[in-house]
């Protein structure tokens, strides 16, 4: 059951007014901001009777001894608003608990590793580039082109075209995504038929 506004803060917080400048209390917690971090633990030393917590920065420690300063002068949380906030804290800490249970089950699956496309030996690609065909011949230790041996078809498209390319692209092998295939200006022929060219 959620507890009503009423019960966790009693009076309305325009009456506490607890940053008022005018105020003893607003005037320290207005210097607060003025000090660095060292000057900060020293101040809560002095006004709260114990060390500060070591690994809190800054911001975070100048929240934490204003809100400290604050509860001493106006009073703290009464014990049914603590309980409330403590509920709502360990429910958090049980769905984040629950997540990270449920992460630590599911482990995603790693996708298997496609089957190597490669092609056959004797395949005869062909491919017109600059009004010239050029006919490749794929080998079983890479790929030949006018009587010289190449170790990947991009080397074959860079030889072709003096440029940098993709060889499987430029051979129409691997179409840019949204491509159809038929748009290839690349003949595949297969390796029983090659010797028909």
């Amino acid at each position: 059951m959620l507890a009503k506004p009423s019960m966790i803060c009693p009076e309305p917080m325009s009456n506490l007014a607890p940053t008022d400048p005018d105020t003893a209390l607003g005037r320290e917690i207005a210097s607060l901001h003025d000090l660095d971090l060292h000057n900060l633990r020293s101040r809560w030393r002095q006004r709260l009777r114990c060390p500060a917590p070591a690994t809190l920065t800054r911001p975070l420690l100048l929240r934490l001894l204003a809100y400290r300063l604050q509860a001493k002068v106006l009073g703290d949380l009464d014990p049914e608003a603590v309980r409330f906030l403590d509920k709502i804290a360990k429910a958090n800490a049980r769905q984040r608990d629950a997540a990270e249970k449920r992460s630590a089950k599911a482990v995603p699956t790693v996708p298997p590793v496609p089957p190597i496309r490669g092609l056959k030996p004797g395949t005869l690609l062909v491919r017109e580039h600059l009004g010239t065909m050029h006919r490749v011949l794929v080998v079983a230790d890479g790929f030949t082109w006018e009587s010289n041996r190449y170790t990947s078809l991009s080397e074959v498209a860079r030889a072709i075209t003096g440029t940098r390319w993709n060889g499987p692209r430029f051979f129409g092998l691997r179409d840019k995504p949204g491509a159809s295939s038929a748009s290839s200006e690349t003949l595949i022929v297969p390796s029983h038929k090659a010797g028909a060219l």
